[in-house]
């Protein structure tokens, strides 16, 4: 399996998405093994002497007051990992679960909590070798980390709970073992350093983000496709208005959508007789939407990898003399914010996406194109019902958009009163991502649908080739048939970047410098 070498405090959103999309493996550099030997090595004196050093020779949250014997502390981190492994529901997906091992690893990497270097190097060839725990996605608040999630991973490490290995689930001791891959006893805080930590709020995230971006560059495309099918004027795109205002990631945005269209032979056969004055909103105002959802996803972005690089567990040793600090970078309030807007500008992409299927098969709206874009309207309801399910997905995503943050409860006895909801925050966006997909999807068909219906005028260069992508796997609608399986093919279109990759020649937004 191919690895990436990565420096913890600098690793970009860039390589993140690398971990992420191509299952990379991930190794410490050994500039930063001096850093963590000697974090261990303070980790070590501290749990051999007399004073009390929390979650090194004392027990955890509520229990802190309670001192433990260094002869026992082997337990006590064992006990920690078997105790913490409590998540319900269903596994996240393997590919969400090597990241946040990836993260992990950047994390202790940075030589501030205390752990041997042979742990970091463990969690490497778990990945190296393809040994994945199976994380279930519920039972973190973030807050004190994502602790149940992040020790089911731990579990593995000590070869306990389950894994995947070459596509078999089994006991994580089995994996281990077929890996060739020995289980680790855990000396002081090393299982308190494993489960304290945002890594899973954090790649649950990030993966979102990801996909989240590839979804708003397929629906600047399919937009732009739908313009030209609805015969809309392209002056609200134009540089002109959008300096005027300000704001770069609507800029970027309607530059875009300019070269998009750029050549359409039906955008110019309506230039000057046009009789309408103003196109609707969800034509219109494409770069004001767009752009301040790239926004929100570059904000989150930047935020997501200065967390992916951050140390999250307690307590931390700090400082050349060693200096252990109890504090709470464990708590994943940032994370939380960041998942939130995403989920807002996942919601607002597929609510303009929505409106514009709405207009294409409306004939008071469409100018000129049948109703529901049936050739034989009446005897065909055409994309009627496929304009319906936008909008049940559509509404689903609004309802999904309310804010996770904001709702804090208390746990741990009081101790840890007050929580992110970060990891819930993060795995809904996956859930939002594929309606968002599948409204896209229907865009995607109806605008084919709307552009073909034009001619003999051509659309532009780069959305002819999108049009051939489309009519590649699925063919056009001329008379009603079984719908559901072109809507599943054109959502593949999209969740494969099909979609955004159909219009090459054209610089769709990036998440920003470094991504």
């Amino acid at each position: 399996m191919t690895s990436i070498t990565l420096t913890p405090g600098n690793v970009t959103l860039r390589q993140l998405r690398e971990i992420y999309t191509r299952n990379l493996a991930v190794e410490l550099s050994p500039d930063c093994h001096d850093a963590v030997h000697r974090a261990a090595g303070h980790v070590a004196k501290a749990a051999s002497g007399d004073v009390p050093v929390y979650g090194i020779n004392t027990g955890f949250g509520k229990l802190a007051s309670v001192r433990i014997a260094p002869e026992k502390t082997e337990i006590l981190q064992r006990n920690l990992i078997l105790s913490h492994a409590s998540g319900v529901g269903d596994p996240l997906p393997e590919k969400i679960v090597r990241l946040a091992i990836g993260i992990k690893i950047l994390s202790l990497g940075r030589g501030a909590s205390g752990v041997r270097l042979n742990l970091i190097e463990t969690l490497g060839d778990m990945l190296a070798k393809g040994v994945t725990p199976i994380v279930p996605g519920q039972g973190s608040v973030g807050a004190s980390g994502d602790l149940a999630p992040l020790a089911h991973i731990g579990a593995v490490l000590i070869g306990e709970g389950e894994a995947l290995f070459d596509g078999e689930r089994m006991s994580g001791g089995a994996a281990m073992k077929r890996a060739g891959i020995l289980p680790l006893a855990l000396i002081a805080k090393e299982g308190l350093a494993l489960i304290n930590g945002t890594q899973i709020s954090t790649a649950l995230a990030l993966a979102a983000l990801f996909d989240t971006h590839l979804l708003l560059q397929s629906a600047l495309a399919t937009g732009a496709l739908s313009t030209d099918a609805g015969m809309g004027s392209s002056a609200p795109f134009r540089e002109e208005v959008h300096l005027l205002r300000g704001h770069q990631a609507q800029i970027d945005a309607a530059h875009s959508l300019r070269d998009l269209m750029s050549g359409s032979e039906i955008r110019e056969s309506h230039r000057d007789v046009d009789e309408r004055v103003q196109d609707p909103y969800c034509l219109r105002c494409q770069p004001q939407v767009m752009g301040a959802c790239l926004e929100l996803l570059r904000h989150a972005g930047s935020v997501l990898a200065i967390e992916a690089n951050a140390v999250t567990d307690n307590p931390l040793i700090a400082g050349a003399d060693g200096e252990i600090l109890s504090g709470g970078n464990f708590h994943a309030e940032p994370v939380a914010f960041a998942a939130d807007q995403i989920a807002l500008a996942i919601a607002e992409i597929g609510s303009i996406t929505q409106r514009r299927i709405a207009m294409l098969v409306d004939p008071a709206m469409n100018s000129g194109l049948p109703a529901f874009l049936s050739p034989d309207a009446g005897l065909n309801s055409g994309f009627m019902i496929a304009e319906v399910t936008s909008a049940a997905l559509m509404s689903e995503n609004k309802q999904k958009a309310a804010p996770c943050s904001v709702d804090s409860t208390p746990t741990s006895a009081n101790q840890e009163d007050h929580v992110s909801m970060a990891c819930h925050a993060a795995r809904r966006l996956h859930d939002m991502n594929t309606n968002l997909a599948r409204i896209i999807a229907i865009e995607l068909l109806t605008a084919t649908q709307g552009v073909e219906m034009r001619g003999p005028l051509k659309t532009s260069a780069p959305l002819r080739d999108l049009v051939a992508k489309v009519r590649g796997t699925i063919p056009a609608l001329e008379a009603d048939r079984y719908m559901a399986p072109d809507l599943e093919r054109a959502a593949e279109l999209v969740t494969a970047g099909q979609v955004r990759d159909a219009v090459p020649n054209i610089v769709l937004p990036s998440l920003g410098a470094g991504a």
